[in-house]
């Protein structure tokens, strides 16, 4: 799905990480792990499309997909008078006319999704209500709604309880047994080694790309 041919991501042209080179598989699920600082979400970011790799290419194959994307801190307000039921039904605009509302499918699925994250009682409270496990919920409900072939999920877990924790995990889990491509940021050893075959384990130097279940990853490091 994603080839890496010697890819630096960074800002500003200032490299963060080493030189990657490898394939992300389509129907793969990996953790991309490592150091405070060392570039996990620039990476992440750059994968996306929203930051211009630094050097080497990135390559599609064959095309790029709609990307289901959640950041580790999310732009919505809480502010802004929106429902939960509101921000879900974001997860449908990619396929349906912003004009022309929801037909009973999409209406469905939203259903579904708020269903799946515990909030179809608090479908029609406004966000500013939420705690922030619940709108971690929401996020996930409509990244799940939306139904994305490629899933990226910067630090999905920061800052909420482990049984919001559980719930979401099982959502990737489904996801991707779903078939979805799923790629995350994530600092939980102990979840990445349980829940996510690949792990992307970025260094100062290099990267190990390979099985987690490996005490040694079978590394794709570039050469200079």
């Amino acid at each position: 799905m994603i080839e890496l041919d010697h890819l630096v991501a960074g800002y500003d042209r200032l490299a963060i990480t080493p030189a990657l080179c490898g394939t992300l598989e389509r129907g793969s699920m990996t953790a991309i792990v490592g150091a405070n600082g060392c570039g996990k979400s620039t990476l992440l970011k750059t994968l996306a499309g929203f930051l211009p790799p630094v050097s080497g290419v990135l390559r599609w194959q064959p095309s790029r997909p709609t990307i289901g994307w959640l950041a580790q801190r999310h732009a919505l307000e809480s502010q802004f008078p929106l429902t939960v039921q509101d921000v879900v039904c974001m997860g449908c605009w990619p396929r349906i006319s912003l004009f022309r509302g929801l037909n009973r499918d999409a209406r469905k699925r939203v259903a579904q999704g708020l269903e799946r994250v515990g909030l179809t009682a608090m479908a029609r409270e406004t966000i500013d209500t939420l705690s922030g496990g619940q709108f971690q919920r929401m996020l996930f409900a409509r990244v799940w709604v939306q139904n994305a072939p490629l899933v990226m999920l910067d630090e999905p877990f920061t800052g909420i309880d482990e049984i919001t924790s559980q719930v979401l995990m099982e959502q990737i889990v489904d996801m991707h047994r779903e078939g979805q491509t799923i790629l995350a940021v994530l600092h939980d050893s102990e979840r990445v080694a349980r829940y996510f075959p690949q792990t992307l384990r970025l260094g100062e130097k290099a990267a190990q790309w390979g099985a987690s279940a490996q005490s040694q990853a079978t590394a794709e490091v570039c050469s200079a």
